[in-house]
Parts: C-alpha cells; structure tokens; sequence
C-alpha cells in the first residue's frame, strides 16, 4: 500500500465528505479517518475527534491546490469558505450564533448529499425538517392563540396554513440565502435544486429545528416570529388573511398535472377517526393510479386541499 499523506482536516463530518466527494470528483483516492462520525443529531463540534482526509503521497500537492482553489472561489465570490469556516454569514443572517455549528451544516444538507456519500457517514436534514414543521406550527399557533383570541378555530386554521405554507417557507429560505448554503448531490445541482421551492421550505424548517436544539425553545420562537410572524402582522395580520379567499390547492395541482401532461387527481378517503360530531379524514390523492399523498383534516374539503397541497410539493 502506496504512502499517503493528510490533505485535510476537520471536526465536522459533513464538510469532510464534502470534501472527500470533491477530491474522488477529480480523481484523487480519497481515504477518511475515521470512516463515520455521525448521528442523528450531531454532538457538540468540540467532543467530536479530528476527521482527516488523506490521499497518496504522491498526490498530495495536487490535492492540496484543489482544495485551495476551491476556498478562493469561495472568498472571490463574497462568501464565507465552506471548507473548515463553517457558515459565520449565513449564522449572522439568521440571527443566532450556534454553540454547535454542526447543526446548521445538518440543517442544509440535502439528502441527494447523503446518498451520494459512499462512506455512510453524513444524516440529510429530514428528521430536522420534520421537529422544525411541529415547532413552527406551535409558535404560529400560540401566537394566534394568545393576540387574536377572538378569532373562531376555522380563521385560525386558515391563517396558521398560510403561514406554515411551503411558498412562504420557501420565500424566508430565499430571503435567508440558502440556496447558496445547501449541501446538494450532483444530480440535485444540475437540475437547480438550489431555487427549488420544497427544498427551501424544507431547509427553512430545518434551520428552526437546528436553532431549537442548540438554544431551545425560546430561541426558536424568537426566529419564527422575526422571520414569520412579524411580517405578517406588518402585511395586515391574521384578520385580513382570514378575510382573503383560501388559495385553492386543488386547482392549483390540476393545472401543475396538465401542464406536464399528467392525469387529473383523484382524491379518496382513506381513514375516519373520531365521533361522528367531531371527525377527522384523511384523504390520499392518487395520480395516474400512484400515491402522490396523503393529508387529514376536520373535513373532507379540508384534507383533499392539503394532500393537494403535500402533491404540489412533491412537484417541486
């Protein structure tokens, strides 16, 4: 076995298969030690052991260039580094200062990364994307709870969808910068998966979740209503959404269908639970005889318009 020499270094196991990935990218033979370091969710960046990259002696030098090269564009380009600098930017813009910066990098890959990475050693962000869409929709709901009291648990309802929706979701990502931020596969980056909307939604609910685990709750609500709340009670709160029409998702997903040739939807009622007085369905939405999702509501209008909703994501 030829001699090999450390090209790099790192505590953070997403950035060392980043950089792992890069380096097989341009041929090199890449070998990290250890082989995994991670978990659901990542430890503190200052328990976790050096993570070394290291190629042949040979190769070494050449390694080395590519991975400079890489952090001068990054420089060049008015960005923090994304190799061993973590993301200070994108942390000032979201307001928090990360006592584990492992979590935001968590936060923002996408798991197109992750299943490109042959080592088995880098988690996507879908478990965080998951806790960040149950935080949210608490905050949301508290915040309408406690200031508009008044309001009937229908308005409500309406109001806390359209915030919690993936289009405002997806514009906060887009406000954030994080498409610029996202850890994507190759596949995921030739087809622009850095404007696609459910990835931004995705990334944002993730970023919440990332900040819930670092600082807790409060630090979490403190985001969601800067971020969220505050605008909207700017735009006119939530007694001039709950007055607008509900967007129609239903039509929406037909259109999106028939614009890629697509079969129209079909919607069935796949579980009742609940007294007869206080029910509540789900509904999956079925194209071309697939299962593109499924939702529950306290109606069955209500969970069609939100598996339409969950379809139009999966569109992208």
């Amino acid at each position: 076995m030829s001699e090999r020499m450390v090209v790099f270094r790192t505590r953070s196991a997403v950035e060392a298969s980043i950089v792992r990935g890069l380096l097989e990218a341009h041929g090199f033979e890449a070998v990290q030690t250890p082989d995994s370091v991670w978990s659901l969710v990542p430890s503190a960046v200052a328990d976790l052991a050096d993570i070394e990259i290291a190629v042949p002696a040979a190769s070494a030098d050449a390694a080395r260039r590519l991975l400079e090269s890489r952090r001068e564009i990054a420089l060049e380009g008015g960005d923090e580094p994304s190799l061993g600098e973590g993301f200070p930017g994108l942390a000032a813009r979201i307001g928090h200062r990360f006592h584990d910066p492992a979590l935001l990098e968590h936060a923002l890959t996408h798991r197109s990364r992750a299943h490109e990475d042959v080592t088995g050693g880098v988690v996507d962000n879908e478990s965080l994307e998951f806790l960040g869409d149950a935080v949210v929709g608490l905050v949301i709901a508290e915040a309408l709870y406690r200031e508009y009291p008044d309001l009937d648990e229908g308005a409500k309802s309406k109001v806390r969808a359209s915030l919690v929706s993936a289009g405002r979701l997806a514009r906060l990502g887009e406000a954030l910068g994080l498409g610029t931020h996202l850890l994507l596969g190759r596949g995921e980056e030739k087809t622009g998966g850095r404007r696609k909307t459910a990835l931004l939604a995705d990334a944002s609910e993730a970023i919440v979740a990332a900040i819930y685990l670092d600082a807790g709750l409060a630090a979490a609500a403190a985001f969601v209503r800067r971020e969220l709340w505050e605008p909207f009670e700017a735009a006119g709160g939530a007694r001039a959404a709950a007055a607008t029409p509900a967007f129609d998702f239903k039509s929406a997903l037909q259109e999106a269908l028939q614009a890629r040739g697509l079969g129209l939807p079909d919607y069935r009622v796949s579980a009742e639970q609940g007294p007869e007085h206080d029910k509540v369905f789900e509904v999956e939405v079925r194209v071309n005889g697939e299962l593109a999702a499924t939702a529950s509501g306290r109606s069955k209008k209500e969970a069609e318009q939100q598996a339409a909703r969950h379809a139009l994501q999966g569109l992208g």
